[in-house]
C-alpha cells in the first residue's frame, strides 16, 4: 500500500572529531530529549514543491529551487532513472524542511538536511516500488555528492555519522563508504554553538596547502592509536589522542574565546576539547555528567556570542537518521 506521508529526522554531527580531519565523524543526541537536527516531511502532491519552516528557515535562500533539499529530490529521481526506473510513472511529492540547525555552525547543518531528504525519499518510494531503491552505500555516495556542492569538496565525515549514527571512520573503498566504530557509552559530549557563522569553504581556505612530514606522521599515529584504543576500550589512551594537529592551529583564529574555553574545560577535567567540524561550534568530551554540566553552563555563559547560540549536553546518537 502506497504511503501518503512520512517524516525523516537526521541528527547534528561533529566532523573531524579533532584528530580525524575529514575521516572521523560523530552523531549527537542531547540528553534532555530536545531536537538537534533537521526534519524533512514528504507527502503526495499534484506537483513538486518545497516549503521551509523552523527556527533557522530565514537563513536559507528565498528561492526553493536553490535549496539543497530540492536538489536532493531532483538528484534522487535522476539516479532512479539511471538504474532503469520509469520515473514518469512515479507519484509526485511535496517536501517540507524543518530547519532546526543553524547554517555554517560546524554541526553538519547541510548534511542533516541532505541525509533527512535522501533517507526520507528512499523510504517513501520503497512503498511505491515494492523495494528500497538504494542501499546504504549508494545513498551515502549520493549524500556525499550533494554535500560537496555546499562545501566545495566531497567528504563524508558529517553525512556518514548523521545517516548511520554513532562514531564513523571514512573508508571510501569501493562501495564501503564508512565504518562504524566502537564508542565509550559513559562519555558526554558538550556541544556549544556560539551564534556566529563560519563557512566550510572559508574554514578550508585558511588551511595551508601542504602539511609538514612530521605533522603528517603525528596525524596518522594519533588516528591509528585512537581506533585501536576504541576496540580495546582503553578510554585513557583514546582520549589522549584527541588533539587536532591539522586544522585547529589555524581555524581557532576564527573563533572568539576558543583558547579561554579550552583552558576552562581542561581545568574541569575534560578528556578532550576541540572545534566541531569547521567551527564555530566547539565540543568537550567528559566522563561524568557533573563535569559536563559545569562546562556546558560556562560555555553557555561565555562562549556564546548572541541570542542564536546554544549549548547542549549530548551523548552519541547511535540511531542516526530515522523515519516516523
Amino acid at each position: 500500500m502506497q504511503q501518503k506521508t512520512l517524516t525523516a529526522y537526521a541528527p547534528a554531527s561533529i566532523g573531524n572529531v579533532s584528530l580525524g580531519f575529514d575521516l572521523l565523524g560523530a552523531a549527537l543526541k542531547p540528553i534532555d530529549g530536545s531536537l538537534l537536527g533537521d526534519e524533512v516531511k514528504i507527502e503526495l502532491a499534484e506537483q513538486f514543491e518545497l516549503k521551509v519552516e523552523g527556527r533557522f528557515a530565514d537563513k536559507l535562500p528565498a528561492d526553493p529551487a536553490s535549496n539543497i533539499v530540492t536538489l536532493c529530490y531532483h538528484h534522487f529521481i535522476q539516479c532512479l532513472a539511471k538504474q532503469g526506473c520509469d520515473v514518469k510513472s512515479l507519484p509526485v511529492v511535496a517536501m517540507t524542511l524543518y530547519k532546526h540547525l543553524p547554517i555554517g555552525s560546524g554541526l553538519g547543518s547541510s548534511a542533516s538536511s541532505i541525509v533527512a531528504a535522501f533517507h526520507g525519499l528512499n523510504q517513501f518510494f520503497s512503498t511505491v516500488l515494492g523495494e528500497t531503491p538504494f542501499n546504504d552505500s549508494k545513498l551515502l555516495l549520493m549524500m556525499g555528492e550533494l554535500e560537496g556542492q555546499i562545501s566545495g569538496s566531497v567528504h563524508y565525515d558529517n553525512v556518514a555519522p548523521c545517516f548511520l549514527g554513532g562514531l564513523t571512520l571514512m573508508a571510501e573503498h569501493r562501495d564501503q563508504v564508512a565504518l562504524s566504530l566502537p564508542t565509550f557509552k559513559q562519555w558526554y559530549w558538550v556541544s556549544c554553538y556560539s551564534g556566529i557563522t563560519v563557512s566550510t569553504a572559508a574554514a578550508r581556505a585558511i588551511l595551508p596547502k601542504e602539511v609538514p612530514m612530521a605533522t603528517t606522521i603525528q596525524f596518522g599515529r594519533q588516528l591509528a592509536v585512537f581506533v585501536d584504543a576504541l576496540y580495546r576500550q582503553d578510554e585513557k589512551l583514546a582520549a589522549a589522542m584527541m588533539s587536532d594537529v591539522i586544522a585547529e592551529p589555524y581555524r581557532k583564529s576564527l573563533l572568539p574565546r576558543f583558547d579561554e574555553s579550552r583552558e576552562f574545560a581542561e581545568k574541569q577535567g575534560a578528556l578532550a576539547f576541540g572545534i566541531s567540524g569547521s567551527g564555530p561550534s566547539v565540543f568537550a568530551v567528559c566522563d561524568s555528567l557533573e563535569q559536563a554540566i559545569v562546562i556546558n553552563q560556562w560555555l553557555a555563559d561565555n562562549y556564546i556570542q548572541n541570542d542564536t547560540g546554544f549549548s547542549h549536553i549530548c551523548q552519541l546518537d547511535q540511531q542516526g537518521a530515522i523515519i516516523y
